[in-house]
C-alpha cells in the first residue's frame, strides 16, 4: 500500500462562543460585470466565495502537506518496492 495519497485530514475553522463556525466581514474587490450578472442571477457571492475559497485552502494544504513530507513518501515507497508489504505473506485476500 503506497502513501502517495495518505493526509491527514485537517480543518481549520474559526469558531465562534457557540461552537458554530463564524463569518467576518472583509472588503473584496470584483470586476463589476461579473458582480451584475451574478446580482442578476440571485448568486449568493458570499457563499460562492467562500466555498471556493475553502477548496483553494484545502488544495494548498494538501499540497504543502505532500511536498513537506515528499522525503518520507519516496523512502516509505521505496522500501515497500523493495521488501513488499509488512506481514503480507499472512494476507488472506
Amino acid at each position: 500500500m503506497r502513501i502517495e495519497d495518505a493526509m491527514p485530514a485537517t480543518k481549520t475553522v474559526r469558531r465562534t462562543r457557540t461552537g458554530v463556525p463564524g463569518k467576518r466581514a472583509i472588503n473584496l474587490s470584483l470586476s463589476s460585470d461579473v458582480l451584475d450578472a451574478a446580482k442578476q442571477l440571485d448568486i449568493n457571492i458570499s457563499q460562492i466565495c467562500d466555498n471556493y475559497l475553502r477548496e483553494v485552502v484545502r488544495r494548498e494544504q494538501e499540497r504543502k502537506w505532500r511536498e513537506d513530507h515528499a522525503d518520507f513518501i519516496a523512502a516509505y515507497n521505496a522500501t515497500i518496492e523493495a521488501e513488499g508489504l509488512p506481514l503480507d505473506e499472512w494476507r488472506s485476500f
